[in-house]
């Protein structure tokens, strides 16, 4: 018989979020696979085109049965997204109640713990009523989240949201993470050490991909950076940097995407004058094996911050750019720096330490290229073994049944 799964997410396809790849893997492994989800509006904040309250609450993609149930868009402010996070978790108690406990049967259920970590609510709901085993995705530590966006305001809900926090916590069987460093951040409050499983992000096999025709790059040493310019960046840091080296016009910066700074940065470039920089706007995702190859470094950068959640964190587009191939140069906290080191695909300054990296590409890698370049071929390696997604859902088949 068929084990079956339910994955209970705010976010599914169309939204773009790794629990789409688990569903359809899983799925196409012969596992019966639902999602309980709500209706899509990440990020544009309204329901797209053929999805609302009266279309596509219930359907099949891929062979996973999907469960829309009802949540008001996103929008913009603080109201709206309050109202959306609510509307979520009330919609999807009510089916709880009276749809998945009446009529259904799981041999496990995967919560994606995105933010809001509210949406717990179901799937512990769920887990307890049916004696269902749980396993929990962390991908967002609350309450930092919160309180780093929020600020003092924050600090009046942050005992709450601490316990609904360890609530969900104590009612997982496993807290898989993304980062090894997240694991102490868990811990804070209670030893939940022994339910801690390291399971990572994921990318696609860039170089299985085949390579389509871009426009013409400028010659020469060609650093680039795929993916959206946006806040988290550390846009002031990544211009400085951009500014340290335009003494040295041999190297080329490459950006590859859109983004809501995009525009910002390129006028900051043009006020300094800064001829080693160009943009290349967002692409279609298939022409990405082609840039790749023409690229002889990869950029990775987050804003300096003094918060540990966000100094843990590991950006998806190291992944990436592991799986590319190509040595990273990284400015970035103690998450992705570790990384970094242990698989030796590059090299990494904290963050906001542009005259540090600057000082480290004049120096090393422009002058021994093809030393640097065999820190490619190590990162391609690690992401052989650790982050192909084949491997990384046989991980999670053996987290869950084994």
């Amino acid at each position: 018989m068929k084990k079956s799964i339910l994955l209970v997410t705010q976010y599914f396809y169309p939204e773009n979020f790794k629990g789409n790849d688990i569903a359809f893997e899983l799925s196409d492994r012969g596992y019966e696979v639902d999602v309980l989800t709500g209706i899509p509006n990440y990020p544009e904040g309204k329901y797209p085109k053929g999805y609302g309250i009266f279309r596509k609450r219930i359907e099949t993609i891929g062979g996973v049965k999907v469960y829309r149930i009802f949540q008001t868009p996103r929008r913009t402010g603080f109201v709206y997204l309050a109202l959306n996070y609510v509307s979520f978790v009330v919609s999807s108690v009510f089916w709880v109640l009276f749809f998945f406990c009446l009529k259904k049967r799981y041999n496990a259920i995967f919560f994606q713990q995105l933010s809001p970590a509210t949406s717990c609510i179901p799937a512990i709901l769920l887990s307890k009523i049916k004696k269902i085993p749980l396993y929990t995705w962390v991908l967002d530590i609350w309450p930092d989240s919160v309180t780093s966006t929020l600020g003092n305001k924050g600090k009046t809900i942050e005992p709450g949201i601490k316990k609904l926090v360890n609530w969900m916590y104590r009612a997982s069987n496993k807290l898989l993470i993304t980062s090894k460093g997240m694991a102490s951040l868990i811990d804070r409050d209670a030893d939940y050490s022994e339910k801690i499983v390291y399971f990572p992000n994921w990318s696609d096999d860039l170089k299985a991909m085949a390579i389509e025709e871009i426009s013409e790059l400028p010659k020469g040493y060609i650093i680039m950076m795929a993916g959206n310019i946006a806040d988290g960046l550390g846009i002031d840091s990544l211009v400085a940097l951009l500014d340290e080296m335009s003494d040295t016009p041999e190297v080329k910066f490459i950006f590859v995407g859109g983004g809501n700074l995009q525009q910002q940065m390129k006028d900051e470039c043009e006020h300094k004058k800064l001829n080693n920089v160009y943009f290349m706007g967002k692409q279609p995702y298939s022409k990405m094996p082609a840039f790749y190859a023409k690229a002889d470094a990869m950029l990775l950068t987050l804003k300096p911050t003094t918060l540990p959640h966000l100094d843990v964190t590991v950006p998806a587009r190291l992944q990436g750019y592991m799986a590319g191939g190509k040595p990273v140069l990284a400015m970035i906290g103690k998450g992705a720096s570790d990384l970094i080191n242990e698989a030796d695909c590059g090299y990494a300054v904290p963050a906001g330490e542009y005259k540090a990296l600057a000082a480290y590409i004049k120096n090393t890698t422009l002058k021994n290229r093809e030393a640097f370049a065999k820190k490619g071929e190590n990162g391609r390696m690690y992401y052989e073994q650790h982050f192909m997604k084949g491997e990384c859902i046989t991980n999670l088949e053996k987290i869950m049944f084994e």
